[in-house]
């Protein structure tokens, strides 16, 4: 009657229901979107590690490693020898932690660990050989440290 609406007169003109089918979560029976559609791959492309982000990552883990390594091979004495060698296995850590942060946003795992936002978890003995590999090498290296010292 006259200009009054109700909210029925906003929907469908042909009475029927929205089914969800033209919805963002609609998928044909075969996975695939609707001929002539792009897919969310298609126009959102994967996540990569790219140079700008690589490059100072490599660099500082170069310079610690190269920092750690020296000091070592040519037999320095005294303390200053054994800060130096500390100071570039520092950096090496530093450089792979970032590494291994940049690498998870971009949807990177390591091996033998579940994705992330998967729901699973991460099996308890893949766990316990990181943990065992990092150690060892930890050891080592704070070892080899030590020996400069004395």
């Amino acid at each position: 009657m006259g200009g009054h609406r109700t909210p029925e007169d906003d929907g469908p003109a042909d009475g029927d229901a929205l089914d969800g089918s033209d919805g963002p979560d609609a998928q044909a029976e075969d996975d695939r979107p609707p001929e002539g559609a792009a897919s969310f791959r298609e126009l959102r492309p994967p996540r990569r590690l790219r140079l700008w982000q690589l490059a100072p990552i490599v660099g500082l883990a170069a310079v610690g490693s190269l920092m750690f390594a020296f000091p070592l091979a040519f037999e320095f004495g005294g303390d200053g020898g054994a800060v130096f060698a500390m100071l570039g296995l520092l950096l090496c850590c530093c450089a792979a932690g970032w590494g291994m942060m940049a690498a998870r946003r971009v949807g990177h795992t390591w091996p033998g660990l579940p994705a992330r936002g998967s729901g699973r978890r991460a099996d308890w003995r893949v766990v316990a050989v990181y943990v065992a590999v990092v150690l060892v090498l930890a050891a080592l290296a704070i070892w080899r440290v030590a020996r400069l010292r004395g």
